[in-house]
């Protein structure tokens, strides 16, 4: 049997070109936007086969680490590692990390298949027949690249010329060549020798590390010792904040793909996209007769060839063509879909105002390893919040230095302590924490915990919690 293959999975990215459902602190890959799973589950489901697959590692950094660890144990999917990155590095060192460590959980000459975790792919017989002659090529000491066959002359990606043939039926990488304008576009998707490049790679991992050491020495001694330094907590590894931080900020292509001889490119005509824009996601989703595609609380009238997705509120859509209409809890985008790619721009400036920047760091519904909790009202030394807990989940036990609170629980039973009294709560009954008081909240029951929780106080920041116990090692 052929060897199988280590997935190493990178979710540590904030992009927020598909504001305002993705944030900086809720990127595009743990978000539904279209069907039952998000982006990063469904990447988990493409690498979930036994006989092709190890156990995948996934590459995040501290903030979203318990995003990761949910979403996989919502599909019942076990990880290899959870690998958190102290600093944002780019690509090549996060890459050379995940080496080092597939070396030490499996083998030095183990297949690695690097892919993000924000693409949107069909995985049907295509897609594997692909994965199967990269992973052939990489045997053969390849570093190999998946070049995405081009279904029009997109600006937005970088493409890559092919070479000579290699007997595994890849090809040889004759060049990189940047995002063009749409000319070079054009010319390089009529001559048949460019791909987009997808950001998917497959090697081995000594292979990889070998080419770094020579290409890239700073970056692969940074993440060597980076590993060698990393801490277990939990389910998490974490990485050497010091020595990661000590390597150049550079992605594997500038750093490696284009300056190795050893590059191959797998010509790989599977449906694919970066979901990099509303645009990309209206191209990709199931349109009606008329043009649409909408999901959520939507109801369009005399609209065509139009995206309109609503996460909250009902939205209505009239008269309208070629747009964007993308309701979330606290913001609505409308646009028209052919500047979709600008939509990045406008973040940037609600980002400068200081009355509109929390619009693009944080969503109403924050996650938690617990659970999460909704902001629901906002006032003067006042904060109404629903908060929700797993089965078997509890809270930190902790204080507050500024607020009291009220909770008043609305679904399912709750294990409540206050100070040195532990009492338990059902649907309708509430208690009263005052300020200063150590306190917790767990959910004993089979079913989702959910509770009104009514802060009064001087101050209501997120910050103002003292853990003084804490079951997944935040302090």
């Amino acid at each position: 049997m052929a060897a199988k293959i280590v997935p190493v999975i990178m979710a540590g990215g904030k992009g927020t070109r598909l504001w305002p459902l993705s944030r900086a602190s809720a990127p595009k890959q743990f978000i539904q936007f279209i069907g039952d799973s998000t982006l990063f589950q469904n990447t988990l489901k493409r690498v979930a086969d036994p006989e092709l697959y190890e156990a995948p590692i996934v590459l995040t950094n501290e903030e979203f680490r318990f995003l990761v660890a949910e979403q996989a144990r919502e599909l019942d999917l076990k990880l290899a590692a959870i690998l958190l990155e102290p600093v944002a590095r780019n690509t090549a060192a996060a890459v050379a990390a995940a080496a080092e460590l597939v070396a030490e959980l499996f083998d030095k000459d183990a297949i690695m298949h690097v892919l993000g975790s924000d693409y949107e792919i069909d995985a049907g017989k295509t897609y594997y027949d692909c994965v199967r002659l990269a992973r052939d090529t990489a045997l053969q000491g390849k570093l190999v690249t998946f070049g995405i066959k081009p279904t029009e002359p997109a600006t937005g990606y970088g493409y890559i010329e092919s070479g000579k043939a290699l007997p595994s039926g890849a090809h040889a990488v004759k060049r990189f060549v940047e995002k063009p304008v749409l000319e070079k576009a054009e010319e390089m998707v009529a001559s048949g020798h460019f791909y987009w490049n997808s950001g998917m790679f497959m090697f081995s991992a000594a292979q990889l590390l070998a080419e770094m050491k020579e290409f890239a020495p700073d970056v692969e001694k940074a993440a060597s010792k980076a590993v060698s330094k990393s801490t277990r907590d939990l389910d998490f590894t974490r990485l050497d904040a010091d020595h990661f931080s000590k390597s150049p900020n550079i992605s594997i292509d500038y750093a490696l793909m284009e300056k190795t001889a050893n590059a191959a490119v797998v010509p790989s005509p599977f449906t694919w996209s970066d979901l990099g824009s509303w645009d990309a996601v209206w191209k990709v989703g199931k349109r009606d007769e008329s043009g649409n595609v909408s999901t959520g609380a939507a109801t369009l009238v005399n609209t065509k060839n139009s995206l309109v997705m609503s996460h909250s509120l009902h939205v209505a859509v009239q008269g309208l063509e070629d747009v964007a209409v993308i309701a979330s809890e606290d913001a609505v985008y409308v646009g028209p879909l052919k500047d979709s790619q600008e939509v990045g721009k406008l973040v940037k400036l609600l980002a400068s105002e200081k009355k509109t920047a929390k619009l693009t760091e944080t969503h109403p519904t924050s996650y938690r390893p617990w659970g999460g909790y909704t902001s629901v009202l906002n006032g003067d030394r006042f904060q109404v919040k629903r908060i929700f807990v797993l089965p078997g989940k509890k809270l930190s036990l902790q204080k507050h230095h500024h607020r009291s609170e009220h909770w008043v629980v609305v679904k399912g039973t709750a294990e409540v302590t206050v100070g040195e009294n532990v009492q338990m709560l059902r649907e309708n009954e509430s208690v009263y924490i005052p300020l200063g008081e150590v306190h917790r909240l767990a959910n004993p029951g089979k079913i989702l915990l959910e509770l009104i929780e009514v802060q009064t106080g001087s101050y209501l920041g997120e910050d103002d919690i003292i853990r003084l116990v804490d079951e997944f090692g935040r302090s």
